[in-house]
């Protein structure tokens, strides 16, 4: 993938978005909608062809999806744990039950049916992604109108964020997508639940309520307050047993997976249900900042003016507090933002499932200025403003996806890792790789990122594995010396030698 092919994706993506908004003016919103759903997947699949796992956090998510396709109901990231290990280390421990399991299920099953590759680990994340634009779309044209749900729909289609999300590219990546996905679908529910009043649709709600625990955990019960909103009229007994149907559903859906944890692996569920709590009161793995990070990087997310539609429906709401729309609107985006405020480990995509209202609420102001403009003052504010609505956004997607700059897609250490099965014998023990994580997902390997201690030398030997050791750095000489263990040269790819 060259320099040449980006800009051939945004021409491409360019016409085809176009060809939506011509089809949008003549009402064929179907039409519309179908090419933003079709051209955003492009964008997901384009930026998905990256040939390597990224280091925060696919390597780990893929490596445990990769051995779920043998167990599904044991996670594992050392499969093989040859060394004994700490298991309050997320990085190098054996059973992983450090995120839910859904995600990871998913993965899972794309490697089953595409092959055990990048590809088949990111399908999920790109089939979800593009299905989460309908459901912008959806919930825009059920609560506003049609064209408002369809503008949402686009924004959606070209968020930069989401689409690095999707393609692995950041951290949290393919655990966000699915968490975004399900807190939305049960959103979209809960607005068909307050519109048509059937059980079932409030069964459904909370099933997609527990779908989005399994992937993210609670933040997903945002969507019991939206569902409030939508349908409160007055407090009696019928919306407090409707409620609590919700959150049986939720409930059924959920708790399987947590019995079977802390009772088949006890010391490691207790151990991250505690880690968990604890991105709320400490700074985990350096991602601090202050209370209104997420307010503050909105911007990098939404484009600059996305303030002015936020302050815009503020003053609305405070003028007419019973507008349900707004209030809807209003929550989904501040109860998320609110909470991640007060949780002290801070990461860019924690509130990316409130991103769906943003898009909802910008198209929302875009069209009242649209309605307005005629008594604004000067009359050319409203256009420059709806121009920027849109063109910010744009402009962030461009730059997170890097479509004018030369990106390395097929990285030489892959081969050098894929290259290791030609010298080494099968159940080998890698030692001293700086990719121990990609390694164990490309081979069958067992790889650790450091030299073993001249104890761990005797632990692998009575295994009776095969131990290798990477020569980068200073080697002690007990391994030097050693002669059972085989030293792996750092030589070009076609030229890897094996010592010994």
């Amino acid at each position: 993938m060259t320099y040449l092919s980006g800009i051939a994706v945004f021409l491409a993506s360019g016409i085809l978005f176009y060809a939506a908004f011509r089809l949008a003016r003549k009402t064929r919103f179907a039409a519309a909608l179908a090419l933003i759903i079709f051209t955003g997947l492009g964008l997901r699949l384009y930026l998905s062809l990256d040939c390597y796992l990224h280091p925060w956090d696919e390597r780990y998510h893929a490596l445990v999806a990769k051995n779920l396709i043998r167990h599904p109901l044991k996670p594992t990231l050392y499969d093989n744990p040859v060394l004994p290990f700490d298991y309050r280390n997320w990085t190098e421990n054996h059973i992983w039950v450090h995120k839910q399991p859904l995600p990871l299920w998913s993965m899972a099953a794309g490697m089953a049916l595409f092959g055990v590759n990048e590809i088949g680990a990111r399908i999920p994340s790109i089939l979800l992604s593009g299905l989460a634009v309908l459901l912008t779309y959806l919930i825009g044209a059920r609560l506003f109108s049609r064209k408002i749900g369809l503008l949402a729909a686009f924004l959606h289609a070209i968020h930069g964020m989401i689409i690095e999300l999707t393609a692995g590219r950041i951290a949290t990546d393919h655990i966000d997508i699915f968490f975004l996905f399900f807190v939305e679908l049960a959103v979209f529910l809960a607005v068909l639940s307050a519109q048509r009043k059937r059980l079932i649709l409030d069964i459904l709600t909370g099933a997609a309520i527990g779908l989005a625990i399994l992937c993210k955990w609670l933040p997903a019960l945002v969507v019991i307050a939206l569902w409030f909103i939508l349908r409160f009229e007055f407090f009696d007994r019928r919306l407090i047993g409707r409620a609590a149907v919700i959150l049986f559903a939720a409930a059924v859906v959920v708790l399987p997976w947590q019995v079977y944890i802390h009772a088949r692996y006890p010391a490691e569920a207790a151990w991250e249900s505690g880690f968990s709590v604890r991105h709320m009161t400490e700074a985990l793995d350096s991602h601090s900042g202050p209370w209104f990070y997420h307010l503050m990087v909105m911007q990098r997310s939404f484009g600059e003016i996305i303030y002015l539609p936020v302050v815009w429906i503020l003053y609305r709401l405070f003028r007419k507090f019973s507008a349900r729309r707004r209030l809807f609107l209003v929550a989904w985006i501040a109860i998320p933002y609110l909470f991640f405020a007060f949780v002290r480990t801070k990461m860019q995509a924690y509130a990316v499932f409130a991103a769906p209202a943003l898009f909802l609420l910008t198209a929302y102001f875009f069209y009242y200025l649209k309605r307005t403009a005629r008594k604004w003052k000067p009359g050319w504010l409203p256009a420059v403003v709806m121009i920027l609505a849109v063109a910010l956004p744009v402009r962030y997607s461009i730059d997170r996806l890097r479509i004018f700059r030369p990106q390395e897609r097929r990285p030489e250490w892959i081969a050098e890792i894929k290259n290791l099965k030609i010298g080494l014998p099968p159940g080998t023990v890698i030692f001293n790789h700086p990719r121990p994580i990609e390694t164990m997902f490309y081979t069958d390997y067992v790889a650790y990122g450091r030299l073993p201690t001249r104890d761990e030398v005797e632990i692998v030997k009575g295994k009776g594995h095969p131990l290798a050791v990477l020569v980068r750095g200073e080697i002690p000489g007990y391994i030097l010396g050693d002669r059972a263990i085989l030293l792996i040269k750092e030589t070009p790819v076609i030229d890897r030698s094996f010592d010994r």
